[in-house]
């Protein structure tokens, strides 16, 4: 192959690659049943995390701290964010569900579209050589939209990457 052609060759998704769509609190597996030119997403499995708000986790409002005694100088702490830890958990449990769908189907490729805070948990959790498959990265929650909608959306963006 020329050395032309290898920069003008448009990026694909090959059969039974894996497109993991997530954010906090869900996780969407799908897999090529398509070839490269006509892509078929279907559901290999769904993640679901019953992850209430912080404010219905937590028992009570933050303490608060004293400087000296001799003082009057106080601050707030800040309320830990449940939520949030739930969120880390979530995405190291995702990673391991992912790492055995993509060891099990024995991927070529994989795609994640997820929100930024989600992306940087997966990527902190990914075992090197499931990450080293990963061929397209997508900063955008899709978790609310149909099959064929994630399909549409994952394609363009691998055209336009």
């Amino acid at each position: 192959m020329r050395q032309e052609e290898s920069f003008t060759r448009k990026r694909t998704i090959p059969h039974n690659a894996i497109v993991l769509v997530g954010d906090g609190c869900k996780a969407l597996f799908l897999r090529n049943e398509g070839d490269e030119k006509f892509t078929n997403f279907v559901t290999e499995d769904v993640l679901v995390d019953e992850n209430p708000m912080t404010r219905d986790q937590g028992s009570d409002k933050p303490g608060r701290a004293f400087a000296y005694a001799h003082t009057t100088r106080r601050s707030a702490m800040e309320p830990t964010d449940w939520h949030g830890i739930e969120e880390h958990r979530f995405a190291g449990r995702v990673s391991e569900a992912l790492e055995r769908l993509v060891r099990q189907r024995g991927a070529p490729a994989l795609i994640i579209a997820a929100p930024p805070r989600t992306l940087a948990d997966l990527r902190d959790t990914l075992h090197p050589d499931v990450k080293a498959r990963v061929v397209l990265e997508i900063n955008r929650d899709f978790t609310k939209q149909p099959v064929w909608e994630i399909e549409r959306h994952v394609v363009a963006s691998l055209a336009s990457a």
